[in-house]
């Protein structure tokens, strides 16, 4: 696993890193490596990768709630609970989002889809369990870059919801 400080991105950084850069938020960067091709999730490699537990990796996913986008954040322990999140949205029901209109609406590539610098800041919601933590790990905006920050800063830059809304299985 290769870190790279925060300054060897923030001239050209990704949108995400911007946005935590300009707000003065405590981080760190993380490269590592992907395999497109690999069996399974890449979420599990990514933990594996950096040597932390899946429970502290988080996976952005996007979701058509009643027809109004949304941004789901989870660990990559668990899968996202729809109906959770259409409730703490307010919608009757919710389903994932089509690949190529999540890419549309963040600027980013599914894989790599960040909560932060999106192109189309959407209503966020993230997962209670993130508070467990010191720090988590999120998409810095690309396969291979993870952002490692405060859950509480996350919530806060975001503006976003927490509640639970993984998986329980």
């Amino acid at each position: 696993m290769a870190k790279r400080s925060k300054k060897a991105h923030e001239a050209t950084g990704t949108p995400a890193l911007q946005a935590v850069v300009r707000a003065g938020i405590p981080h760190q960067l993380h490269e590592h490596a992907v395999d497109m091709h690999a069996e399974g999730e890449i979420g599990p490699e990514s933990a594996r990768q950096l040597g932390v537990r899946p429970e502290r990796v988080f996976k952005t996913l996007v979701a058509d709630c009643s027809g109004h986008l949304v941004v789901g954040v989870v660990p990559v322990s668990h899968h996202l609970d729809l109906k959770a999140l259409a409730r703490a949205v307010g919608a009757k029901k919710a389903q994932m989002a089509d690949p190529a209109t999540a890419e549309r609406s963040s600027g980013y590539v599914v894989g790599g889809i960040s909560p932060l610098g999106q192109r189309t800041p959407l209503p966020t919601v993230v997962d209670d369990s993130a508070l467990e933590h010191e720090t988590i790990f999120v998409s810095a905006g690309k396969r291979s870059l993870k952002l490692e920050i405060a859950p509480a800063d996350l919530v806060r830059l975001l503006g976003a919801q927490v509640v639970q809304i993984r998986t329980l299985d």
